[in-house]
């Protein structure tokens, strides 16, 4: 294994709901042990403003991030590129390591159908850091 801190690319549609909370979270419980990334294959203007909501309610900011534009750059510099409904539009290059998380999108929805998929959320991020040998730090 290389020295190196490992990096994962978190990739959905619109980069503002499932993938921002992913990053948010990984980069929170890490502690800066992940190389954190997040795009999206068509992304909106803004961050979801009720995953915002739901991410400070468990004292994770991401009021400040940006939707980002999902680039064959940030997939090769990756070492787990996790998907979140973005389809075929998430470039594939071989010795990267790919999952798929089905999670509900939480564009449109109220802050009550938010939370729980924020918690599924947390718990993949958990099991990815275990699967990583990074310990969770913080909540």
């Amino acid at each position: 294994m290389t020295t190196t801190k490992p990096s994962v690319l978190f990739v959905c549609v619109h980069n503002a709901g499932r993938s921002q909370m992913a990053a948010g979270f990984l980069s929170a419980l890490s502690g800066g042990a992940v190389e954190v990334r997040s795009a999206g294959s068509m992304p909106a203007d803004q961050v979801n403003p009720v995953a915002v909501q739901a991410m400070a309610e468990v004292g994770v900011d991401i009021a400040a991030e940006q939707p980002k534009v999902l680039t064959n750059e940030a997939v090769q510099a990756s070492d787990v590129v996790v998907t979140m409904g973005c389809g075929d539009a998430c470039p594939y290059f071989p010795g990267t390591r790919y999952e798929d998380w089905a999670l509900d999108d939480p564009a449109g929805q109220g802050i009550e159908a938010v939370r729980p998929i924020r918690d599924q959320i947390r718990l993949r991020i958990v099991t990815l850091l275990d699967e990583l040998g990074v310990a969770v730090v913080g909540a």
